[in-house]
């Protein structure tokens, strides 16, 4: 194995500290501060990791959502700074009971609240490993090998996803951070640093994180247009086709279109292929932002979505949801990578300083911090190495198909219940309704409120946890199904209270 440019130490075993004598303190693993003996990180570390399995094998045992009120957590985290140190195994213990619990647990197999994610222990145990190693894949000379992992990572995502290899791409924070990225670059290739009329197309169900990165790139909010959508919820090419030669015809400059992936209300699918149809007759960039739903062309039935997903321009997809990773694992992927390198290669933005220099790649290597904003990189991708290696890409592809199923389930009981009605259907795991038991208010704002009063009093039981959205303009609760542990029998109880919570509010006999 050659190295490049830096020759490092072989590896061998790893030296423990020599045991303390009667009545020494034990003594830390190097010298100088901020460290401790070997004997206190192994008990400190075999004490987290059981903290983790216990957490991981108990997570259905309580309710899916523990709050507590600010006052009392100010009372309880508000202190002065610690000028002297504390007993590390202690402060474990107390982080696990009175702080880390207390917010929603996306992996109770009774959450069905926003995009719940899972996680998974080998990715617990990569970023363990990752940030005791500091490991940084921006320069190949700061991080070569974290650097190949990315790399290699990145191409499973695309053979999962069936896009072609010459794809490329990085790992963000997450969808907002990678639509930034997406439509910088796509900025930069079609305006050519003149934003003056320009014009980016969505609907309005696309991610709020879309307008956000319109504002961070400079584009007024009346330089976003958001359509209404159609019938399905799903942006509609005729309209687009519509206003985008409306705009020209008025001097201004469309640049590109969003489309969407998975809609965070309604899990709808925009026409992808027909968008992008479109874009090429006008000459303009389709980013498909597919934070969720792209990997609904993971699982068999969602096969077809593969071509669709090639013909964009740009993808964003978040494997911290439907692929089951921990925060923060997104992922920007792009046609032609060389596009996000014209925007951010940081010989591009260096000033008068030659601090950077030693760090340019050479020859085949590849420096990540020259395809997206950040520079200093977490090794994010290493969850998802070690959890592909660990279970196989087969494990997930049968947990994406198990969450479908579920949204399935749960639309064939609603549909069939007379306390509830199916108001969109299940889309990529997804689904909508409304609950309408005996006594249902007419009033069509009485009738909202009741559905934001039956989604209160169902996570006041402490037993699931459904939300509310809007879809017409109606308020009606949600469920998101995607968790590989929860079963129809938890998708029944989920059911089971919100029509008893229903009734109860209608005052009318339980028969559920």
């Amino acid at each position: 194995m050659t190295r490049s440019r830096v020759d490092a130490p072989a590896t061998g075993p790893v030296p423990s500290a020599r045991p303390a004598s009667a009545g020494e303190a034990p003594r830390p693993y190097r010298p100088g501060e901020l460290a401790l003996s070997a004997e206190e990180m192994r008990a400190a570390g075999r004490h987290a990791v059981d903290l983790v399995v216990q957490r991981l094998c108990t997570v259905a045992d309580g309710p899916p959502h523990a709050v507590a009120g600010p006052a009392e957590l100010a009372a309880l985290l508000d202190e002065p700074l610690p000028e002297e140190g504390g007993d590390l195994t202690g402060l474990l213990d107390r982080l696990a009971r009175d702080v880390l619990p207390l917010g929603i647990r996306f992996d109770h197999p009774r959450c069905f609240a926003f995009v719940p994610t899972t996680g998974n222990y080998p990715a617990v145990l990569a970023d363990l490993l990752s940030t005791a190693h500091l490991s940084v894949p921006g320069a190949w000379l700061v991080g070569s090998g974290p650097t190949r992992v990315e790399l290699t990572a990145l191409n499973w995502l695309k053979e999962l996803l069936g896009l072609p290899g010459h794809w490329g791409g990085l790992f963000v924070s997450g969808g907002s951070v990678a639509n930034l990225t997406a439509l910088a670059a796509a900025r930069d290739h079609h305006l050519a640093g003149d934003l003056a009329g320009a014009r980016l197309y969505c609907s309005t169900q696309a991610h709020p994180s879309v307008a956000r990165a319109a504002h961070l790139l400079g584009l007024g909010r009346d330089q976003l247009t958001a359509l209404e959508p159609d019938a399905g919820q799903r942006l509609d090419p005729r309209a687009l086709a519509a206003r985008i030669d409306a705009d020209r015809t008025a001097g201004l400059r469309p640049f590109a279109v969003v489309a969407t992936v998975g809609t965070t209300g309604t899990g709808a699918v925009d026409p992808v292929t027909d968008l992008a149809r479109l874009c090429r007759r006008h000459g303009l960039w389709l980013h498909v932002d597919g934070a969720h739903g792209a990997a609904y062309a993971v699982s068999e039935r969602g096969h077809h979505l593969r071509d669709a997903l090639g013909h964009a321009d740009s993808l964003t997809f978040d494997p911290h949801k439907w692929l089951f990773q921990p925060y923060e694992t997104g992922c920007v992927l792009v046609r032609d990578p060389e596009l996000l390198r014209a925007t951010f290669r940081m010989a591009r933005h260096h000033l008068d300083t030659g601090y950077l220099h030693p760090a340019e790649a050479r020859h085949d290597e590849v420096n990540l911090d020259d395809l997206g904003p950040q520079q200093s990189r977490g090794l994010r991708a290493l969850k998802v190495w070690l959890s592909l290696k660990t279970f196989g890409a087969a494990a997930f592809r049968r947990a994406v198909d198990h969450g479908l199923h579920l949204s399935d389930h749960a639309a064939a009981r609603i549909t069939a219940h007379p306390d509830l009605d199916l108001t969109s259907p299940p889309g990529l795991g997804i689904l909508t309704f409304r609950c309408r038991p005996p006594g249902c208010p007419v009033d069509p704002a009485a009738a909202d409120r009741l559905q934001r009063s039956v989604s209160d009093a169902v996570r006041a039981t402490g037993q699931a946890l459904l939300l509310t959205t809007r879809v017409h303009g109606r308020t009606v609760l949600r469920m998101c199904t995607i968790n590989p542990a929860t079963t129809t029998a938890d998708i029944d109880a989920a059911l089971g209270l919100v029509v008893r919570a229903g009734r109860a509010m209608t005052t009318v006999p339980d028969e559920a």
